[in-house]
């Protein structure tokens, strides 16, 4: 089966909103033996959207809309379906019914434009919006063309696809795709790609694809077969053997942050943790405490930017300062001894170097960072320098090496 996703709505375009949902759409279809073609996006205008929705029809044989089934008068992804694919609309009892249990729960008047969200073609499996007022549909011609249409908001979207859609479409496909992404660090795209080249290149089934993200690389392991068993089976069996060749850089098997990986192994082995930040002024404190949980292990996140501060906070010596600068090994290694002395955390780690854009010289280019990193008796120390990037980049991909190197301790 060949799907097109089709984004409904004029704020897509003018980007006053992030379509997650396309990301999502096509995540979730790939893992049911679909195959997406086509990501479209349109405004609030009816006959371009018709256009486009037959359009995607000459050579697929789904097509999943997101967006215009509110009250308004824009929003007519329902009626353009419907007469795309031949139908007309009626009153649907059930909608009716838990539109009016919904507003009743409120204690909200309904408004009258909002029996139009009742309203569905004759022929529609209706879905029900158990987390808003707009139910989505499923709309077959008589050649066996689908249209799926759901809403735009992600949390109402992502809800009805998992539990009504996607046992919808499951009934529908002859095969299943399991994948599995792997997540790198400390390899290059181009480099990760040389280490499998030999077996991307003759690849059938299962296959691999590298993909670079900020700082950091992934290795997707699909395989379409006949149930979804058969594919788990061949893409464990090829995921050994990316192990075999770089399982030194994967730091996750199922698509996981390393932030959440280092978290996760901080709670199982009961290690506190605390950090030391100059350059990325509470980056890595934040990365963390974006975490729900993290409180049973994080204890505190100092910043010290200035090199007063990181005397004063961290007892990091004058003389060293003074000989080898602030961004230097001894000045990471001092300040995050000088923090575990102060915290008594078993796990602590310091970051100092320059971001940029200015602040370089010729013997400290910008880019120039150093880490250190204690787990009770045992330190790392980490020197990164990356030229020409921003930064933000250089900001993000320091925080990367502190998880990394906190991973490390923790055993990968």
């Amino acid at each position: 089966m060949k799907a097109t996703i089709l984004s409904v709505g004029t704020e897509l375009l003018f980007g006053q909103v992030t379509n997650t949902n396309t990301v999502y759409l096509s995540q979730q279809l790939n893992l049911l033996g679909i195959d997406v073609m086509y990501h479209s996006t349109v405004g609030d205008n009816p006959e371009r959207l018709a256009d486009m929705m037959k359009r995607a029809f000459e050579d697929c044989d789904l097509v999943l809309t997101t967006g215009g089934l509110g009250p308004t008068q824009d929003d007519l992804t329902k009626e353009i379906a419907c007469d795309v694919m031949g139908d007309e609309l009626r009153p649907h009892k059930e909608s009716a019914e838990r539109m009016k249990i919904y507003f009743d729960k409120l204690g909200r008047e309904m408004t009258e434009n909002n029996w139009k969200q009742t309203l569905f073609p004759t022929r529609a499996h209706v879905f029900p919006n158990d987390m808003g007022t707009a139910p989505g549909f499923a709309l077959a011609d008589e050649k066996g063309k689908i249209v799926i249409c759901m809403p735009g908001p992600p949390r109402e979207m992502v809800h009805m696809f998992e539990t009504y859609v996607s046992p919808y479409l499951e009934e529908k496909t002859e095969a299943a795709i399991y994948y599995r992404m792997l997540r790198c660090f400390g390899i290059g795209e181009s480099k990760l790609e040389t280490e499998l080249l030999d077996l991307i290149d003759g690849q059938t089934d299962p296959t691999l694809a590298t993909y670079a993200k900020d700082g950091e690389c992934c290795v997707r392991v699909a395989s379409k077969r006949r149930t979804k068993g058969e594919a788990r089976r061949a893409v464990d069996e090829m995921t050994e053997k990316v192990k075999a060749r770089v399982g030194t850089y994967i730091y996750s098997y199922d698509d996981e942050n390393l932030a959440d990986v280092v978290v996760r192994k901080l709670k199982e082995q009961n290690v506190s943790i605390a950090c030391a930040e100059s350059c990325t002024g509470g980056w890595f404190a934040k990365t963390l405490t974006d975490l729900p949980g993290v409180s049973s292990v994080f204890d505190r996140g100092i910043v010290t930017y200035s090199n007063r501060a990181k005397v004063e906070e961290l007892g990091v010596s004058q003389e060293t300062l003074d000989a080898h600068g602030a961004v230097s090994r001894e000045t990471a290694v001092e300040m995050a001894q000088g923090l575990k002395q102060k915290t008594g955390c078993r796990m602590c780690l310091s970051v100092t170097g320059i971001a940029g854009p200015d602040g370089g010289t010729e013997e400290k280019p910008v880019g120039l960072i150093y880490f250190c990193a204690i787990l009770d008796e045992l330190m790392i120390c980490r020197k990164s320098e990356m030229r020409r990037m921003g930064r933000a980049w250089n900001r993000n991909y320091a925080v990367l090496n502190m998880l990394d190197m906190a991973n490390e301790l923790l055993g990968k």
